[in-house]
């Protein structure tokens, strides 16, 4: 492991965050992964076929998109990191990709995978398609309804949807039934999950198969303004795959500020939020200990976003280090703030934006960055999945 206080330790902490917190019948899967991931993915021959495949497959390098007219507006240089133009819509098929070929390599026949707002159920079903596996994704009822082009998506890639009826219905719940089958299936079946989140190694994986964005930002970064660093990056976070995937290889350059946007929902303090920095504290959920909203005798918080991909109760383990330590700053976001920001980009840039990237976007107009800044927000996703939240919210039909 490299020797940074922001990245992972060999015993899978981000300094008091992460671990592997799993029942006994699922540590031969945890520890299979945990033994090979680095070898594999580190390999030359898995690097080679992993960069075609995101090359020729998935269509990077993504461009940097200097936003003109949302610059001029913010009296900033604002670049966007266009995740949205990748095969699927959004950064989750990085991930999806480089595990499926771990997968193949560990002797793997089935992916199970879980999805909120569907973007990662989608980029899973993809390259299972892609591969000729079998998949079946977990997904909250709430969320199957409120994402349905994506549920149409995975059905028609061949994978199976299975509905998570328990809890809030959400994605904490899709996850929760995801583990289960995993515990069912342990020898033939790997889990492909889509955050930093759940037990080392997963949050680390996922990281560094993300990390292919910050690798492209510094590269167009200095082509395009002579430096390779911006003076602030800015992502949203529920799990915060996006968002590690973009901070990575800025972490220890410490004059480069780093801001995570997270949903507020209604008002941090109305009881309908999922901001975990302002009301979570440390505790364990899907096997990882983290920052966590919860009640005074531990039962996790329902969490609540506009946003399917964000209404998670925790942060990844790096996420929650990064608040600790002061390196990040956790600005939450309402809903009302995010979909006026989305709207903003649309009609600035012809750009329609997943709800979630909208989080990110709105971070600009609280006044978090001052005039003159070099700024890098990664676009995460596009907003075709959200076109009906979009026409509710501004009663567009």
């Amino acid at each position: 492991m490299e020797t940074s206080k922001y990245k992972v330790d060999a015993q899978g902490f981000y300094g008091e965050f992460g671990g592997a917190f799993i029942p006994e019948m699922l540590y031969p899967n945890v520890e299979e992964l945990r033994e090979n991931y680095l070898p594999i993915i580190e390999s030359e021959e898995f690097q080679s076929e992993f960069r075609k495949l995101l090359r020729d497959y998935v269509g990077r390098p993504t461009p940097l998109y200097l936003a003109r007219r949302l610059s001029s507006a913010y009296k900033a240089r604002i670049y966007l990191k266009r995740e949205d133009l990748c095969h699927t819509g959004a950064h989750k098929v990085n991930n999806t990709i480089g595990q499926i070929l771990l997968a193949k390599k560990l002797g793997k026949k089935r992916i199970i995978a879980e999805t909120g707002a569907g973007q990662h159920g989608v980029a899973t079903a993809t390259v299972c398609a892609l591969m000729g596996l079998p998949c079946v994704v977990y997904m909250g009822e709430v969320d199957i309804a409120r994402q349905a082009p994506n549920v149409a998506r995975m059905k028609l890639l061949g994978a199976e949807v299975r509905p998570a009826r328990s809890g809030s219905r959400t994605l904490k719940d899709a996850t929760n039934e995801a583990i289960r089958d995993w515990i069912n299936n342990p020898v033939d079946t790997h889990y492909i999950i889509g955050s930093v989140v759940g037990p080392h190694p997963y949050p680390d994986m996922v990281t560094r198969l993300q990390a292919v964005i910050s690798e492209e930002i510094q590269s167009q970064l200095q082509e395009a303004e002579g430096r390779p660093d911006p003076d602030y990056l800015i992502a949203c976070v529920g799990g915060g795959s996006n968002a590690a995937g973009t901070y990575y290889h800025y972490l220890d350059r410490e004059h480069v500020r780093i801001i995570a946007a997270e949903a507020a929902g209604k008002g941090v303090e109305t009881g309908e939020s999922a901001a975990t920095s302002a009301l979570g504290r440390p505790g364990i959920i899907h096997a990882s200990k983290t920052l966590l909203m919860q009640t005074d005798d531990g039962q996790i918080t329902e969490p609540y976003s506009i946003s399917a991909g964000l209404d998670y109760p925790g942060v990844g383990p790096l996420h929650a280090h990064l608040f600790q330590t002061g390196r990040a700053r956790f600005i939450p976001v309402t809903d009302d703030q995010a979909m006026e920001a989305g709207r903003e980009l649309a009609r600035l840039e012809g750009i329609i934006p997943a709800i979630e990237t909208s989080h990110a976007l709105a971070v600009l107009s609280q006044g978090a960055v001052p005039e003159g800044s070099l700024v890098v927000i990664n676009l995460s996703g596009r907003g075709d999945k959200d076109l009906q939240t979009y026409i509710d919210h501004f009663k567009l039909a």
